[in-house]
């Protein structure tokens, strides 16, 4: 009857728990499967793959993956039909212990995007166990004195199964003596005492065998038996009792080595011998109790012994013994229950998995990065875990069912900023003091092509001397692309354009990996002073990026041109003539005067600057020290010294020379035939002058020494803007020449002398933009930075200001010239 009750009470709470857990798991969304304990190997749990919305030809491709933290290979799932099945013996006493909820936890992941599911498999008990006494055989001694209703309590049996499989009954044999009393306590846990019915008397029977046998209520039934062996003792007739059959305490898991734990108080009615109490454990007592406590046989006291561990057992059920020294001796029962009390001594766990590394610097916000599991072994806020992250981070923590996190993408990456992070997650439990836990990720950001490769400056100006060697290295560009490796591999190449009639490229060509500019061919200042052209940067990613630079290539004159001398009467110089020398024949009549003009030679340069700057000299051998006529230095004008009279030779033969100021000097020679006529015989063809043309020659001969003297004077204003200008640049750091050792050279021109008789030139500016202009051209002598001076620019200094107040100075200069000019 009684073991009736206690199995209805058993069912009712057992129905109790599967109708909130069936509540509970409807609330957490997550998949519930269940299979019987010790069921076969390939035995069908679920179609896992249907039930978590999953194609089958996905399963594969997208990495479909099972986990099971601390179950093993007890379940896997079939790739081929997405079937969940038993892959090895489940034991659920082995994996849960006498826990009434027992299930696997998979942790079901996928790529492709990155998702996790978690799967429940509840593990139903069978009845594959046993009822099991602690011992087979079981010894009794109940002296003869014994008053009925006197009870001895058993231990009784324990069942590894739960709910209804481990509920016991029990029957003991029948015996005219004895029956058993079940009791069932507060925890439904039973209390079995073996209940003396009758009175004992040792002389009639010594002794009792009875057997106990215990039945489970699964299907079938599963008994165990003890057998108990019952001897009736005699003389001592009074047994040491305890105040209470149970004690319950509760002791901190943290209790230090010996601390008490209860002193226990037996008394025994008797006097002398068979009152002395010794204490000691029930010989039922587990070695794991012995191990953790120890008893003082004299006092009672027990005392912990060895470490506890509130997460190991949470509960102890002692059993003692308090034995008379009477003959025999009698022994009173009774049992401690030790409650251990949970403190804050686990630090949290942090498992990190399923690193999706590196990451792109373009992914998407949300992207997964890792799975982040918590766990705490405490229990009540102790156990209560919270996780946190490095802050000021691009990520942060996401928590997607219980104990785990994702760590995701919160804000956009640059790895040209944070090429990696170290991340530190932390998880902190609820306790006080509260415990704490660190695990490190790093996070590296790979690398995508979204930087162009760029230049120190968007323009270059490079100078380059003319007739420079076919091949010759003129200027060095390089640009700089923030990514990394394939991404960061620059590539150099001209951007085509036609020069004139001929391509760019058969000028200058760029080399792709050094970014070294050579010009194919020896360059020619007379035909093109200036090539400007564009050279392209292009990185190797995908899809390439690539920026522009400018280079203006300026060609600096050399000497390499002699002077040319005009036909008289001409401006131009005709097709196909050279430098060589040339006759002037001219008629004079003898009565001019001192500083009359009787000819005039022309002669004019290809090149520029003082290249072309003419000089005139009469050679002394051709007239001699005494000679009537004289050449003027710049303007080539052939005058008389004195009046001419008859002893001048008919026929004078000049010879002047014709130099440049160039290094090294190219020299042209001219005849000049000069006839001395009488004024009578003058021709009436040039020679012939009236009066008014004599006297605009004289003004023209003023004119020209008024124009000699402006020149002069501008000049040495323009000499002393050349020394200072000189002086300024001597402080710059040596810059690299174009085609050879030491800095390029700007030569300016003079303004010495008279420019009208230089050869009228086209200037021909070369961009690659359209065909060539004619234009006057003044740029700034100063040389530009070199490529290697790709720094900032920093701000002017007085020595600059010094160079711009001069070139300044120079321009003015010029400006009074043509205005002096322009007045006469």
């Amino acid at each position: 009857m009684v073991s009736s009750i206690v199995r209805d009470r058993e069912v009712g709470r057992l129905l109790f728990s599967v109708l909130l857990l069936a509540a509970w798991e409807a609330g957490s969304g997550q998949v519930h499967y269940s299979v019987s304990e010790e069921s076969k190997h390939g035995t069908f749990v679920g179609r896992i793959a249907q039930d978590l919305g999953l194609e089958l030809q996905e399963l594969v491709p997208r990495l479909f993956r099972v986990a099971s933290k601390g179950s093993g290979d007890l379940l896997e799932v079939n790739l081929q039909n997405g079937i969940l099945f038993v892959n090895s013996r489940i034991d659920r006493e082995e994996l849960c212990g006498r826990s009434l909820e027992c299930s696997i936890h998979l942790e079901v992941i996928v790529e492709r995007p990155l998702q996790v599911f978690h799967v429940e498999v509840e593990v139903k008990d069978i009845n594959d166990n046993p009822p099991m006494f602690p011992v087979a055989v079981k010894t009794i001694r109940f002296h003869e004195s014994k008053p009925l209703d006197s009870r001895f309590p058993l231990e009784g049996a324990t069942d590894a199964d739960i709910g209804v499989n481990a509920l016991l009954s029990y029957k003991l044999s029948s015996s005219e003596f004895f029956f058993l009393d079940i009791q069932t306590n507060d925890d439904l846990s039973q209390s079995l005492s073996l209940v003396l019915k009758k009175s004992l008397d040792r002389e009639e029977i010594s002794g009792f065998n009875l057997l106990l046998v215990a039945t489970d209520g699964g299907k079938p039934e599963l008994t165990g038996t003890v057998q108990l062996l019952i001897k009736v003792l005699d003389v001592n007739d009074n047994e040491p009792t305890f105040d209470q059959s149970v004690y319950k305490v509760q002791l901190l898991e943290n209790a230090a080595n010996g601390t008490l734990v209860i002193r226990l108080n037996s008394t025994d009615a008797d006097e002398g011998s068979n009152s002395e109490i010794v204490y000691s454990f029930s010989s039922d007592v587990p070695s794991t109790i012995k191990t953790k406590f120890k008893i003082d046989p004299s006092t009672g006291d027990i005392r912990t012994k060895g470490h506890l561990d509130y997460e190991e057992t949470k509960s102890y059920e002692i059993q003692v013994i308090a034995y008379d020294n009477g003959t025999p001796s009698m022994s009173g029962h009774c049992k401690i229950s030790v409650k251990l009390v949970d403190i804050n001594d686990n630090t949290p766990e942090v498992s990190i998995t399923s690193l999706s590394l590196p990451i792109r610097e373009d992914a998407p916000l949300g992207t997964v990065i890792a799975l982040i599991m918590v766990s705490d072994r405490d229990s009540g806020d102790n156990g209560q875990v919270t996780c946190t992250m490095t802050p000021n981070a691009p990520f942060k923590l996401v928590s997607t069912f219980k104990n785990y996190y994702s760590l995701v993408l919160d804000s956009t990456l640059d790895r040209e900023s944070v090429a990696n992070y170290e991340l530190v997650v932390t998880a902190r439990d609820g306790g006080s003091p509260s415990l704490s836990a660190t695990a490190s990720v790093t996070v590296e950001v790979a690398d995508v092509n979204d930087n162009a490769p760029e230049f120190a400056q968007p323009e270059y100006t490079v100078f380059v001397k003319e007739n420079n060697p076919p091949g010759c290295h003129i200027f060095t560009v390089s640009a700089r692309d923030a990514d990394a490796q394939e991404n960061a591999l620059v590539s150099y190449s001209l951007v085509e354009r036609r020069v004139g009639e001929r391509a760019l490229s058969s000028y200058v060509s760029v080399h792709a990996e050094s970014g070294k500019v050579y010009a194919l061919q020896p360059l020619d200042h007379e035909e093109l002073e200036l090539l400007q052209f564009q050279v392209s940067a292009r990185d190797s990613g995908v899809p390439p990026l690539g920026s522009n630079v400018t280079l203006q290539v300026f060609v600096l004159d050399e000497n390499d041109n002699a002077p040319a001398l005009l036909p008289p009467g001409s401006g131009r110089l005709p097709p196909g003539a050279g430098s060589g020398g040339g006759v002037v024949s001219q008629p004079v009549a003898r009565s001019v005067g001192a500083g009359h003009v009787v000819a005039k030679v022309r002669a004019v340069d290809a090149d520029s600057g003082y290249n072309a700057w003419l000089s005139y000299e009469l050679r002394p051998e051709a007239g001699g020290a005494h000679s009537p006529f004289r050449v003027g230095l710049y303007t080539g004008e052939i005058s008389t010294t004195r009046a001419l009279d008859e002893a001048d030779a008919p026929r004078q033969r000049l010879l002047v020379l014709v130099k440049d100021h160039g290094e090294p000097k190219q020299t042209a020679s001219a005849t000049v035939l000069l006839s001395l006529v009488d004024s009578g015989q003058t021709p009436k063809t040039p020679s012939l002058m009236s009066a008014g043309a004599v006297g605009a020659e004289l003004v023209l001969v003023d004119v020209n020494v008024y124009l000699i003297i402006a020149i002069c004077a501008v000049s040495s204003l323009l000499v002393l803007t050349l020394l200072l200008y000189t002086a300024l640049r001597c402080s710059a750091p040596p810059t690299e020449g174009a085609c050879g050792p030491g800095k390029p050279m700007l030569v300016c021109s003079s303004a010495v002398g008279s420019w009208s008789y230089s050869q009228q030139r086209r200037q021909r500016v070369c961009s690659g933009e359209g065909p060539p202009k004619t234009d006057l051209m003044a740029f700034s002598p100063c040389l530009p930075q070199g490529p290697g001076s790709a720094g900032e620019r920093q701000p002017p200094s007085e020595s600059e200001h010094l160079e711009n107040v001069s070139l300044l100075f120079f321009f003015l200069s010029i400006l009074e010239l043509f205005y002096f000019l322009y007045s006469l």
